[in-house]
């Protein structure tokens, strides 16, 4: 077990060793959950593994081409 210390901002850095052990990357993505009264981090799936989830996949660039282009446009709604 290892000790870490929240910041004014109730940000912690995740120990090197624990991040290894359970495959988070740095810049990967982590679910953050409370349960029963713990805080539990997890890393996220990625969602280029849901290809074809919804449907007939496209191959997987197209699909990150596609996505990239629908956060772009979202990003531009909100400005």
């Amino acid at each position: 077990m290892t000790v870490a210390t929240v910041s004014s901002k109730s940000q912690i850095t995740l120990p090197a060793a624990a991040c290894r052990t359970v495959g988070i990357k740095p810049r990967d993505r982590v679910l953050i959950e409370v349960k029963e009264g713990e805080i539990v981090v997890r890393p996220a799936p990625d969602i280029m593994s849901f290809e074809g989830f919804l449907g007939k996949a496209l191959p997987r660039e197209k699909e990150k081409e596609a996505m990239a282009g629908f956060i772009m446009e979202e990003r531009k709604k909100h400005e």
